[in-house]
């Protein structure tokens, strides 16, 4: 098989270092301003972010000890920390000029503070645990114990209202149960509380089937209304955040307020 050649129409130019192009994996395609409100606020997001990163890496270590080993840093920490880093002095970037440093900054906006752990990784250069457990820790495990009950009570009233079987439905209420106890003197949980406890028993013991039955266990209408009274009374506590579910929240909860009002 032949095929014709001819000579090419230009010759392409040798690369010049001119015409580099840097890429910014990290950085936006575009250009976005923030305003000094938006600044503390993601300044805020990226101190949580790095205190969780610390406190791994310290969960590492006693780990590390544990074996017998010396404490030493995780590649992950340190690729992850410098990058959360970058995006801290980005953010400053964006406030009105001198742009202040970023430890001055952290102190400015009382957000050292509330994550001692990045302040003394800043000023050390390396992670350091707190001999006193800083409140932001509770604010996290707060907040992750209320999605918790809002994700389980969406999904057993999802469960009760279309599964064609209600087998599970007792250990979800009762995962639930856990979880409300795990809320300790809260007054808007004690009455669910009680109240799963007073009927739990007698609901359980309507799902029983006799053995080589084909039917599958499914309550019975006023056990299926009175699930759905205690989820519904649950996403709405959870939702509308009564005072005294904010008690942990208090110190994210000021600082966000001084951008809002």
């Amino acid at each position: 098989m032949a095929g014709s050649a001819s000579e090419p129409l230009c010759q392409p130019c040798a690369y010049h270092e001119a015409f580099r192009v840097e890429l910014q994996v990290r950085r936006p395609l575009m250009p976005v301003r923030l305003s000094p409100e938006h600044v503390g606020l993601e300044m805020l997001c990226l101190c949580g972010q790095l205190d969780l990163l610390i406190r791994a890496q310290m969960q590492q270590f006693q780990e590390q000890l544990g074996q017998g080993c010396s404490p030493e840093e995780s590649d992950t920490f340190q690729t992850q920390g410098s990058e959360i880093l970058d995006q801290m002095l980005q953010c400053l970037e964006h406030l009105p000029k001198p742009m202040p440093q970023l430890e001055d900054y952290l102190d400015m906006m009382s957000l050292s503070a509330m994550f001692p752990r990045v302040e003394v990784f800043l000023i050390q250069g390396s992670p350091v645990d707190m001999l006193e457990r800083p409140l932001m820790d509770e604010y996290l495990i707060h907040i992750a114990k209320l999605n918790q009950l809002l994700v389980l009570s969406q999904q057993l009233e999802e469960d009760i209202r279309h599964l064609g079987s209600h087998k599970y439905i007792p250990h979800q209420l009762s995962v639930i149960y856990q979880v409300i106890s795990s809320f300790r003197g809260m007054q808007a949980f004690s009455e669910i509380k009680n109240n799963i406890e007073a009927n739990f028993k007698q609901m359980k013991q309507c799902l029983a089937v006799e053995e080589g039955s084909r039917h599958e266990p499914l309550l019975a209408a006023h056990y299926i209304n009175w699930v759905l009274k205690i989820t519904q009374r649950l996403t709405s506590l959870v939702l509308l955040l009564p005072e005294e579910l904010t008690e942990d929240l208090h110190q994210a909860m000021a600082f966000i307020s001084q951008f809002l009002f």
